[in-house]
């Protein structure tokens, strides 16, 4: 990776840790989300007339790319979502994460990326230390607990969601090779934005939609600039880098939140998540090397 593609993503990873820590202090958090969406999509749209040349008209295949990746990234959430209401944290959180297994192979089979032997090292320690990161002791059992119970419906989910991710990240590569990075992400966006309010046209959101804004105002505000740049540093760091890369560096956001936790909102550090967090810069700065 170079420096500005590797520099873009560890920006993105930055801003990705952030909004979700606003997103931990709001109330309601599914209607929390969809404010945020509401706040980035409308500051995107104000911001629209003040760029450079027109808006370049997207073909079949660029609104096909969007729609794809969009409804992925929705399901991603909505799996997690799922897999964290019924299942404990540090039972589905590692399985979460199976996305970077599937990046790199969807990398080499779909869009012909080839990694180096540095790459790959890097990318199993990050993969090490995002599945380490919530286990509560370090041992043969406690390492196979997640996968023991794959009838489980929260482990069945948590899985879902690494791997509909993984197939996202396919779509978001694809998109910011054919079409502008800065465009993509606002079709992206958009498109996110218009399946999450179908969502919750529902009858148990909808009274919760004007509570969360009085309650959340200022946090739904500031999460607007905070979202689009971490949409926007990924995508152009995404279109400079390959895919199967981009993606275990961005989990450098684990090791923010971590730090975030610690710092501001007075957790507890233990020894495994401070192993496991350097697990992953050490993962993250040898796919640099590589």
């Amino acid at each position: 990776m170079d420096t500005l593609a590797f520099s873009l993503i560890l920006i993105s990873g930055v801003m990705h840790a952030l909004w979700n820590l606003l997103v931990k202090q709001s109330r309601r958090k599914t209607v929390f989300i969809w404010w945020m969406f509401v706040s980035s999509a409308v500051l995107f749209t104000l911001l629209l007339p003040l760029l450079p040349g027109p808006f370049p008209v997207p073909d079949r295949t660029v609104l096909l790319l969007g729609a794809g990746g969009a409804t992925c990234f929705v399901l991603y959430h909505l799996f997690n979502g799922r897999a964290y209401r019924s299942g404990d944290l540090s039972l589905t959180y590692p399985l979460s994460q199976t996305a970077i297994i599937y990046v790199p192979l969807w990398g080499i089979l779909l869009l012909g990326e080839k990694l180096s032997l540095f790459g790959i090292c890097g990318i199993l320690l990050v993969l090490a230390g995002a599945f380490s990161l919530q286990l509560q002791r370090i041992s043969l059992g406690e390492l196979l607990r997640p996968f023991r119970n794959l009838g489980n419906p929260s482990v069945q989910a948590a899985l879902a969601a690494g791997f509909i991710y993984s197939v996202g990240a396919v779509f978001d590569k694809s998109g910011v090779k054919q079409y502008s990075p800065l465009y993509f992400t606002y079709l992206l966006v958009i498109c996110m934005l218009l399946l999450m309010t179908v969502n919750l046209t529902r009858l148990r959101y909808r009274s919760q939609i004007r509570a969360e804004w009085r309650e959340s105002r200022g946090l739904i505000l500031a999460s607007g600039p905070v979202m689009m740049g971490s949409f926007l540093s990924f995508r152009y760091g995404l279109a400079l880098a390959p895919m199967s890369y981009a993606v275990p560096v961005r989990q450098v956001s684990v090791l923010v939140g971590v730090l975030i936790g610690v710092i501001f909102l007075g957790e507890a550090c233990g020894r495994i998540r401070l192993f496991s967090a350097l697990l992953i810069l050490a993962g993250v700065f040898i796919i640099r090397l590589g």
